[in-house]
């Protein structure tokens, strides 16, 4: 049987090999070509010669380093720029300016960093690119509440429907109603001026108008559908007043698919769950296991998905199903965490911690839980492991799992 030294330098190497394969710098890259004048950007070409100014904008955990992607294919032929990133999240920029700002609630630093990144689309006139980056993180680090909704009351909001297990579809449709920028109000701000937007997506399914609380696509939802799920989570009497009044008045719609606004925008996903799961695969089988992607899209409470994971471990030793061992099972998409007490972690942790508690009865497994963005919640780990002893090792210990 396999040691669980070997085991976890094993998941290590499939977890790193998906980490490159996400890489924000090599995804960027890998989508964008420059000759003289000429982008290339996807299948449509760019005749920088057109235009007076270039400008970068956007948010998200890996957007700094997409900048520095930027940085190298357009080298001084950048403006200038203001990308709002996580604490700590930086890269070295020499044309577009970083602003450090709060993850997962938003703070003051974001919406300064918002109202910054609005003026600069608000002045952008038809004889200019704008390039928009977005990745994980980015609805939180992206927040410009509107006029009458104060931060804490934004605040108020996410936290509510973080705590009460929404998923990430449902908290962007409020946001999106309660935002200056998402839902495509930041390409309005924009427009006449060009726009490609270029996504690095932490999304199931990667839906344009949900990665970033969409930004810069059409919003699909409406004030009817984010008044809905607040009534769903019995929300209703618990927002502020301030937020109700602006989702009861459902004055000014977000723009909407199909809007002539975004004729003249481009949006491409230049990395996503399904790059770097195809990765692991090829590293997995590569390190000499039979293997299987149990999906890219798994959704529901991390601790219920994560003892759905121990009892296929369960069923590979048991009876050789639905793989022989040695067996990798991969999976990916985007849990929820239904928060209760006040600790510390992420859905990551949460899935290796619920994965230990039932692990110990299977001999020989290994779970290994982490995003590829390096960030499991507010906290500086990517994740955890769980192996047959870390539920004994714990009560060792004097730890409660």
């Amino acid at each position: 049987m396999i040691t669980e030294k070997l085991l976890k330098k094993h998941a290590t190497a499939i977890f790193q090999s998906a980490v490159k394969a996400a890489d924000p710098c090599n995804a960027v890259l890998a989508h964008l070509q420059r000759d003289g004048e000429i982008l290339t950007a996807g299948r449509r070409r760019y005749d920088l010669s057109n235009f007076e100014k270039v400008w970068v904008i956007g948010a998200g955990k890996a957007s700094a380093a997409m900048g520095m992607a930027l940085e190298k294919v357009f080298s001084r032929r950048i403006t200038g720029g203001l990308i709002n990133v996580k604490d700590g999240h930086l890269a070295p920029l020499r044309r577009i300016s970083l602003k450090e700002c709060s993850h997962p609630l938003p703070d003051e630093r974001g919406v300064a960093g918002a109202n910054q990144i609005l003026a600069i689309a608000n002045q952008a006139t038809a004889r200019h690119l704008v390039i928009c980056v977005i990745s994980g993180g980015a609805s939180a680090l992206l927040p410009a509440p509107c006029d009458g909704l104060t931060l804490a009351d934004k605040q108020r909001v996410t936290r509510l429907l973080l705590e009460c297990g929404a998923t990430i579809h449902e908290i962007n449709a409020v946001r999106k109603h309660l935002s200056l920028v998402k839902g495509g109000r930041l390409a309005a701000a924009v427009a006449p001026a060009a726009l490609l937007t270029l996504i690095l997506s932490d999304v199931i399914g990667d839906d344009l108008d949900v990665i970033g609380s969409g930004p810069t696509a059409g919003d699909p939802s409406t004030f009817a559908q984010a008044q809905a799920i607040l009534k769903k989570y019995d929300l209703v009497d618990k927002i502020p007043v301030a937020a109700s009044s602006i989702l009861n008045a459902a004055i000014e719609e977000t723009p909407k698919p199909g809007d002539p606004l975004f004729q003249n925008t481009q949006t491409l996903i230049v990395g996503s769950n399904k790059l770097a799961m195809a990765q692991a695969v090829k590293t997995a089988k590569k390190l000499g296991y039979r293997t299987l992607v149990l999906s890219t899209t798994i959704e529901g409470e991390t601790r219920d998905v994560a003892a759905l994971h121990t009892e296929i471990a369960r069923q590979v030793r048991s009876s050789a199903q639905p793989l022989r061992a040695p067996a990798c099972i991969l999976s990916g998409g985007e849990t929820t965490v239904t928060i209760r007490g006040n600790g510390k972690g992420g859905r990551n942790q949460e899935f290796a911690l619920a994965a230990a508690m039932r692990l110990n009865t299977v001999p020989g497994a290994a779970i290994l839980s982490a995003g590829t963005d390096g960030n499991d919640g507010p906290t500086d780990a990517a994740g955890a492991f769980a192996f047959t002893s870390t539920l004994a090792k714990a009560e060792a210990a004097g730890l409660s799992a």
